[in-house]
């Protein structure tokens, strides 16, 4: 939920009134070919460079893009602890057969009660010219959560690298031991953090409890095929050009909330034997997106304004800045840190105006 001001978080004003929805003149006031209605964006637009006596004045504007009933705008508090975690980060690059776009955003939450960004990512090319990523959320009761999801992201990264690096080929990538190397970082680590005598996977979740989403883009003649495994309630999706979301994975991994107690179901270091290997390709014009749920839960089915920003603004030319501004968007009662990989085809690229 938002902010609680009991907490130094700010009060939520009232719904502004609605603005008004632009037409477009092929279909004025109508849905587009897609089927959706203009979204109502009110503060989205880029930074401008204003001329005043012939120099350039630069003014740019990256305030949150309010959706529905938005939070209320506040100053963030610093975030605690003895650990250098940026509010935001981003980046951006391509390859001969993909573009990726990365932004891990603080939630406002997080911004409003001075608490670390606990999303992170990871994403690396291999030589070979597969794209190897991971994406994980650190389970807010966890103490060090957002390490743990630093060091699980690395370590999948590392270890799906290395069975690449071995000849394996991506079909025969054991994803098994990329999910078990990664839970046995986290204890390892949490030993070392708390001077144990021995491995405590118990005390590992509490300390450093995360979901993880990880896998690989390969790229094929019809564009990339895309195998990926999850423990806890991180997501993909494929966003088609018509603007629609199918969600690759199941909304949670094992079941369960989101409390340290739950977490012992869904998140790392629980043990995954048998992870379920999900499987799509990415065609034409497609995305690839895989996210926390600060980015799902607010998603749904894709139908509602959340999922109409993205289809209309995620195209292979929006700059990596641009992703970290969409996801900043505010809107009530959504205030979860949100973290969102997207991963182009090379054909959609191309056919990018």
């Amino acid at each position: 939920m938002s902010p609680d001001p009991r907490a130094g978080g700010p009060e939520h004003r009232a719904a502004p009134p609605p603005p008004s929805v632009p037409q477009s003149a092929a279909n004025p006031g109508g849905p587009d070919a897609a089927g959706f209605l203009p979204v109502p964006v009110r503060t989205v637009r880029p930074p401008a460079v204003a001329r005043a006596g012939g120099d350039s004045v630069y003014r740019p504007f990256w305030g949150p893009i309010e959706l529905d009933r938005p939070v209320e705008r506040f100053e963030p508090r610093p975030p605690s602890g003895s650990s250098y975690r940026p509010d935001t980060v981003f980046d951006g690059w391509s390859s001969e057969h993909l573009r990726i776009r990365l932004a891990s955003v603080r939630g406002y939450a997080h911004r409003a009660n001075g608490r670390l960004r606990e999303d992170d990512a990871a994403v690396a090319l291999h030589d070979s010219g597969v794209l190897v990523f991971a994406v994980a959320d650190g389970v807010s009761g966890a103490e060090q959560s957002h390490l743990g999801a630093t060091l699980a992201c690395r370590t999948a990264v590392d270890t799906v690298t290395r069975q690449l690096g071995d000849g394996r080929g991506p079909e025969r990538l054991d994803w098994a031991e990329v999910l078990h190397h990664a839970a046995y970082q986290l204890v390892a680590q949490t030993r070392k953090i708390l001077e144990l005598p021995r491995d405590d996977t118990a005390a590992a979740q509490r300390l450093m409890a995360t979901t993880l989403v990880t896998g690989v883009a390969v790229p094929s003649p019809l564009g990339l095929d895309i195998q990926l495994v999850c423990a806890g309630d991180s997501g993909a999706w494929v966003l088609s050009q018509g603007g629609r979301f199918l969600r690759i994975t199941p909304g949670r991994c094992g079941g369960g909330g989101r409390g340290v107690a739950s977490s012992a179901v869904e998140a790392l270091p629980r043990k995954v034997t048998d992870p379920r290997v999900h499987r799509t390709t990415v065609l034409g014009a497609d995305r690839l997106l895989v996210g926390t749920d600060g980015f799902g839960d607010p998603l749904g089915d894709g139908t509602g304004p959340v999922g109409r920003l993205f289809a209309e603004h995620l195209a292979p030319t929006l700059e990596p800045r641009g992703l970290a501004h969409l996801l900043d968007f505010s809107r009530e009662t959504f205030d979860d840190d949100r973290t969102l990989l997207v991963v182009w085809p090379a054909s959609a690229v191309e056919a990018a105006p």
